[in-house]
């Protein structure tokens, strides 16, 4: 079954929409949407597809989607709010608010480090059972206890689910709510968006079930960081697949009401395109406002860049965003000062502050790829022309 492409768009971006409705021909496309804001107008809001597991529910203006490491941006968000409300600061020890976490050599890492994926937390290396991914204090106390990999603020090393308990633990503390809940409060309800770390019972339905791209293994990275996490005593297996059940759990109901805000944020292009319309805006827009302008700009100056402990590849982050760079698969597709998050199988949500584009895809249809995925980057090279003929 496939679905005729769906919502609005600008005339002056038909291309992009062309583009899109393209890239579901595709014989193993199955759903995917797209949202692009430019200053404080929306010029494309589009989906097409199917959206359940037998390719016949077709993918609806309100289809949800797991969007894994696109969610990382919103947990440090929640915690520069916190910085900026004088609740903690960037540069001082983490355990100050968590004290347990001062042990195995820690007492020092900052907030910042632990941002910029500098804290040498990338994995647990104690084998944790695969329960233990949604028992919160478990994970807590197994990254109180953890050892640094490396000497932390010496090298960098993506951190791609400890994340969530490295910033979630600190929000829970300061504010006395789950992690999920303090998002929704401090961010997506502020803006109006449609996104959910830890999805309510009534809007279960409405979450597209995921699958792989099959018979695609991506690109050298991509192909040298699936040899790595085969073997299991490596921090990058570990990273990966402890507890296992981390990659097992995608479309199950104790992962999509989990706080796992490093992986499991489920919302639409819509919602990922207004966080980042913000962000592109200095962290207000029309008397909305998510940060001030002073911590956007820390987050876009450069903290890490280089070779990545973890995903084996060149990589270059702000805190708590990934920025543009030249490797393979580290641009985004539109200008130098791009900022922003992929997250696995394809998602992708950034901002061009230059351009003033927020931007959001999302898909079901995982890719096989380390960082950018190749349809989300055709996408915004694509607005990017459109912009450029514009001007």
């Amino acid at each position: 079954m496939m679905s005729t492409i769906q919502g609005y768009f600008d005339p002056r971006f038909e291309s992009v929409r062309e583009l899109f409705a393209e890239q579901q021909q595709d014989e193993q496309a199955r759903g995917a949407a797209l949202c692009v804001t430019v200053g404080g107008e929306t010029v494309l809001d589009l989906w097409q597809g199917v959206r359940d597991k037998d390719n016949q529910a077709v993918w609806e203006q309100d289809t949800l989607v797991n969007v894994f490491s696109c969610t990382k941006p919103l947990g440090a968000v929640a915690l520069l709010q916190q910085v900026a409300a004088g609740k903690l600061e960037l540069d001082a020890p983490l355990a100050a608010v968590w004290p347990e976490f001062a042990q195995a050599g820690k007492a020092s890492v900052t907030l910042r480090q632990i941002l910029s994926h500098r804290s040498g937390l990338s994995a647990v290396s104690e084998t944790l059972p695969p329960e233990a991914l949604f028992e919160w204090d478990t994970m807590s106390a197994a990254l109180a206890a953890q050892q640094p990999w490396w000497t932390p603020g010496e090298h960098h090393g993506y951190a791609p689910v400890t994340y969530a308990w490295l910033l979630g633990e600190p929000l829970r503390r300061l504010t006395g709510q789950r992690p999920g809940q303090a998002i929704a409060d401090s961010i997506c309800q502020p803006l109006g968006m449609d996104f959910f770390i830890g999805v309510p019972d009534q809007d279960l339905e409405r979450i597209a079930s995921v699958s792989r791209l099959r018979n695609q293994y991506g690109d050298d990275g991509a192909r040298r960081l699936f040899a790595a996490m085969g073997q299991p005593d490596s921090m990058t297996a570990k990273a990966f697949g402890n507890p296992s059940s981390m990659m097992t759990s995608t479309n199950r109901r104790e992962w999509q009401q989990a706080d796992i805000l490093s992986a499991n944020g489920t919302g639409n292009a819509r919602s990922l395109a207004r966080f980042w319309q913000l962000l592109a805006h200095d962290g207000r827009l029309d008397g909305v406002s998510l940060l001030d302008a002073e911590l956007v700009k820390q987050m876009q100056q450069e903290h890490s860049a280089g070779d990545d402990r973890t995903l084996l590849c060149q990589t270059r982050f702000g805190l708590g965003v990934m920025l543009e760079h030249e490797g393979p698969g580290g641009s985004f597709g539109m200008g130098k000062n791009a900022f922003g998050h992929p997250g696995a199988g394809g998602s992708l949500g950034f901002c061009d502050p230059d351009a003033k584009v927020g931007f959001g895809y999302v898909t079901n249809t995982m890719g096989p790829y380390v960082l950018m995925d190749p349809r989300a980057v055709a996408l915004s090279q694509a607005v990017y022309r459109c912009l450029q003929s514009i001007d």
